[in-house]
């Protein structure tokens, strides 16, 4: 039987893992799945020789919590444990964690924490990135968690981030680490060494030199069949800064700025339909999930705050940050926290999830006859909102929304019920939509006499 849900609400919480201490807005991690070449979806019934999949959780205590479903006896049961991450001090507190998978042709899991070591009189701030080469290994949690390079830093770290970047012709994911310089500071593997480095930002991110404040968080956007991209942080300071680079050459194309009151919280880059034609029928495009839209897709910014009402930049490489759509009552629960851009109700648009300190989840639509956002629906949680994920835990096709609050880890799933609903209801209109289709199809020319007259049916 599914648990109850919230009015307008179509998720239903399945578990709650409670954190041995609270985590905060940079400690959750999704770990990518890996797949053999050739091999089908990814199971929970066994292992397929892939990436160990689910989320990573890291408290402030130096503990970092592996969580996912997995098959117990033929029935799937969420599993949480402590990994063992050599070089994290027993008074260590840690600030940031992320993930990635390799770029091809390349393969392994690496993983990246920053924590703050107490040294007594001061205290000692490392990023520790853990990669195994050892064949077989590559995505083995427990190998890679004690294949360590341990570096101190000379600043107090804030987000740690990963981005896809090309190098001679090469697609290759380098670390970006925000800190308090301020700066962001650029980690690339060095693959002969088995290692990875610092290098200049500006070589790569050129758009990322030359920081007014410390950048709390920092969004990377490659923009699809392009070669551009998209960049965008919010400081600690309230000033916001989007760019648009032509990695090739290493050019900042356009660069928009804007100053708010207060302390940005977050910032993401995603695609919001443009609105629909109305004299010719428009040209088909590939949204962001792979489905496809009758809308042409712009490039909008979602920029929340701690103490403003969040607020979406429209169409960015046209409208720069003039064209600012708000968020209605986004700052009735205490400061914005943690958001997320994606689609939870499978009509191929993106919702807008925001997490609250005051402890509620809401959720924007983009309305097209308004041109607006409105508040669809709202849930309340125990505890103040941390970060959040979308992803699929159980590997049945549907994604879970993972979130951290301050008392621990909440797994909210889809009701299968209104999913089946859903799936029937678009079954039915394609199935509609393709007999439409064949009653206009004109004739074969089989079907005609040679006087070109359409002979009757038998």
């Amino acid at each position: 039987m599914e648990a109850s849900l919230p009015p307008g609400c179509p998720l239903a919480e399945d578990s709650f893992t409670r954190l041995s201490s609270q985590s905060n807005v940079y400690g959750l991690a999704a770990l990518p799945e890996e797949l053999p070449e050739g091999a089908g979806p990814p199971s929970p019934w066994g292992p397929e020789g892939g990436g160990p999949g689910g989320l990573l959780a890291a408290t402030l205590k130096g503990k970092v919590i592996h969580f996912r479903y997995q098959d117990l006896r033929r029935k799937l049961r969420p599993v949480a444990r402590e990994l063992q991450f050599t070089y994290i001090p027993v008074d260590a507190e840690i600030v940031s964690i992320d993930t990635f998978n390799k770029s091809p042709p390349k393969r392994g899991l690496v993983v990246g924490i920053t924590f703050i070591k107490d040294s007594g009189d001061k205290a000692s701030p490392f990023l520790n990135i853990y990669c195994d080469y050892e064949p077989g290994s590559e995505y083995n949690l427990d190998s890679i968690a004690q294949s360590c390079l341990n570096l101190e830093l000379q600043f107090t770290p804030f987000q740690l981030y990963h981005a896809e970047i090309q190098v001679a012709g090469q697609p290759e994911t380098v670390f970006l680490l925000s800190g308090n310089d301020p700066a962001i500071h650029l980690y690339k593997e060095n693959e002969e060494l088995h290692q990875f480095e610092e290098q200049p930002v500006e070589d790569l991110f050129p758009e990322l030199k030359e920081l007014p404040s410390n950048v709390l968080w920092l969004d990377v956007f490659n923009i699809p069949d392009s070669g551009r991209r998209l960049t965008a942080f919010g400081c600690q300071s309230g000033y916001i800064r989007v760019a648009h680079v032509d990695p090739a050459s290493r050019e900042v194309l356009q660069t928009w700025s804007h100053l708010q009151d207060g302390p940005i919280s977050k910032v993401l880059v995603f695609a919001l339909p443009a609105p629909r034609y109305t004299d010719d029928r428009p040209a088909r495009t590939t949204s962001t999930n792979g489905t496809t839209s009758s809308c042409h897709p712009s490039y909008s910014i979602l920029v929340t705050s701690t103490i403003e009402l969040s607020v979406v930049y429209r169409n960015v490489l046209q409208n720069g940050l003039e064209d600012q759509l708000v968020l209605p009552a986004s700052d009735q629960h205490d400061s914005v926290i943690c958001a997320l851009v994606t689609d939870v109700d499978f009509d191929r648009e993106p919702e807008i999830l925001l997490g609250t300190y005051g402890q509620e989840l809401l959720c924007y639509k983009y309305v097209q006859p308004d041109g607006e956002f409105h508040l669809l629906w709202q849930r309340a949680f125990p505890s103040p909102l941390l970060s959040m994920r979308y992803v699929d835990l159980t590997c049945d096709g549907l994604c879970e929304l993972a979130v951290v609050c301050l008392k621990g880890l909440h797994i909210l799933q889809h009701s299968l019920t209104q999913t089946a609903q859903c799936l029937l209801e678009r079954l039915r209109l394609k199935a509609a939509s393709l007999a439409a289709q064949h009653n206009l199809q004109p004739p074969s020319p089989k079907s005609r006499d040679t006087d070109g007259k359409e002979r009757p049916k038998e």
